[in-house]
């Protein structure tokens, strides 16, 4: 009988180690919650277009592999077949007012995964983003309003305007200032120089709560003049923080007022809805503009593809002489409400109620040309929800994918992507960390992702009817949860969270 060797303790214990470093690297490889197996993967960063697999892994991107990547899923992890579907980096929009959850919902639909309010922002940040918390279908966002925060250091209606401000509670997006309101008033008053030293601190304050830049909607508050608006690029210069403007009107002058001020004091200027701004003087303004990169400053636009803005009746917009400058007459204007067009007597009645319009008065070719330029970045401008609302607060994206790409072919697919996810990243990546990892399909990229159909994307909401979800948007990420799956609302999920600027992230 052979003889053998008794087995020692040590090669019982070596044997033990081998198995479970051989387990733990099985289990290792089970590491993807999600894989999206098969899609055409398109990353505007790197310039990827092909066929991918891509795996997710909590709230990251944590693969994106030419081989299959079924065998790395979580026990109950799920695989979903994407082929022929694109798989996008989640859609940044940089310009949305609508920040209720039912509004978030029509932004999910519509493929975005970031919702920023930079524009007007808010007068109080941090009350702000504490409204959103846990309540967010999508990241979220805002600027410190410069148009609410003056209103608050004028002495003759800071005390009302603040008690306004305060009874606001949940949903900011409720909140209406009627006609009579102090925060309406306070837009009519110019801003004393021994003011603007409250002014600097306050906005300052707003900053250091995590606000985005500085929103500076000053068509809104005529009477601000061109001492103060340079002032306020003089403060985000030296704090370093864009300035997201709303220009004081539309046409050549007003856009050159905000390039000439950033060019002298170093400001960085991003101009909002280019289109809708400028009219027909949309070539000269984006000459303006690009000339003003080629020179080194920092200064990027957007635009909404639709022919009609939106914004309320009673603003400094509609004063006397609004028809003339405008180029329309009170038939182009639509009350949001009823769907309406107005005339001369309606709008007398609604602008004294006050309210939302929608103002038809751009050009097709106009829309175009933004849409065909490399540098114009896709924005909604999205209105909060509210039946009848400007069809841009539900479509802005997918109409981008169907109508300028599909139909019109007025640029490529790789090229609307780049407008909607990493030039909007790019935009803001200086002043917010969490903004390097978004707009990418990359490993170590947040795992914010947009599936779509391309044959079949396309927006639904119209002037005439009320708010419809956009076709063709199948499945949406944000965070690594599915927020949309198989085009339908995921119910129970919050995980939007805060987009802070750099003042207000913790060290």
């Amino acid at each position: 009988m052979p003889h053998t060797r008794p087995v020692s303790r040590l090669s019982l214990i070596l044997a033990a180690c081998a198995w479970a470093l051989g387990s733990s690297a099985r289990a290792q490889e089970r590491d993807l919650d999600v894989v999206l197996a098969g899609g055409r993967v398109m990353d505007p960063e790197t310039g990827l277009d092909a066929v991918r697999h891509v795996g997710l892994r909590a709230d990251r991107i944590a693969a994106v592999s030419e081989k299959p990547l079924d065998a790395r899923l979580v026990p109950g992890g799920a695989r979903i077949d994407v082929a022929g579907l694109v798989v996008a980096p989640g859609f940044i929009d940089l310009h949305a007012h609508g920040q209720s959850a039912r509004a978030n919902e029509f932004q999910a639909h519509d493929g975005v995964t970031t919702a920023l309010e930079l524009e007007w922002g808010a007068a109080e940040v941090a009350r702000w983003l504490a409204s959103r918390a846990g309540r967010a279908l999508v990241h979220y966002g805002a600027s410190v309003s410069h148009g609410d925060v003056r209103t608050l250091v004028i002495p003759a209606v800071a005390d009302r305007a603040k008690a306004e401000l305060a009874a606001v509670t949940g949903d900011f997006d409720a909140f209406r200032a009627s006609p009579e309101s102090a925060l309406l008033q306070g837009r009519r008053e110019t801003l004393t120089d021994d003011l603007l030293p409250t002014l600097r601190a306050a906005l300052e304050a707003g900053l250091r709560q995590g606000g985005l830049g500085i929103g500076m909607a000053h068509q809104y508050y005529p009477q601000t003049d061109r001492r103060e608006i340079f002032r306020v690029f003089q403060y985000a210069a030296r704090w370093d923080v864009p300035i997201f403007t709303h220009v004081r009107a539309m046409g050549m002058d007003a856009m050159q007022e905000v390039v000439a001020n950033a060019a002298a004091t170093g400001a960085s200027l991003h101009i909002v809805h280019a289109n809708s701004m400028s009219l027909g003087q949309l070539p000269l303004v984006l000459d303006l503009i690009e000339g003003a990169q080629r020179r080194g400053l920092d200064v990027t636009t957007e635009a909404y593809p639709y022919t009609a803005g939106s914004t309320g009746i009673e603003s400094a917009i509609f004063d006397d002489g609004w028809r003339e400058r405008l180029g329309i007459d009170y038939g182009d204007v639509q009350w949001q409400a009823t769907r309406e067009r107005l005339t001369a007597d309606s709008f007398a009645r609604y602008r004294r109620q006050g309210g939302i319009v929608i103002i038809h008065f751009m050009k097709e070719e106009m829309i175009d040309l933004a849409m065909r330029t490399p540098f114009v970045m896709v924005a909604s401008d999205g209105m909060p929800y509210a039946s009848g609302a400007h069809p841009r607060s539900a479509g802005t994206f997918s109409r981008v994918l169907g109508r300028y790409v599909r139909e019109r072919k007025a640029l490529g697919l790789m090229d609307a992507l780049r407008k909607m996810t990493l030039l909007p990243a790019l935009r803001l990546e200086k002043l917010s960390a969490a903004m390097k990892t978004k707009g990418r399909l990359r490993e170590g990229a947040d795992a914010d992702v947009t599936v779509f159909d391309p044959a079949t994307v396309r927006d639904t909401a119209t002037f005439e009817t009320d708010l419809s979800f956009s076709e063709g948007i199948r499945h949406v990420f944000v965070a690594g949860t599915a927020v949309v799956k198989d085009g339908l609302t995921v119910k129970g999920v919050f995980p939007g969270r805060p987009i802070l600027g750099r003042y207000g992230q913790k060290p």
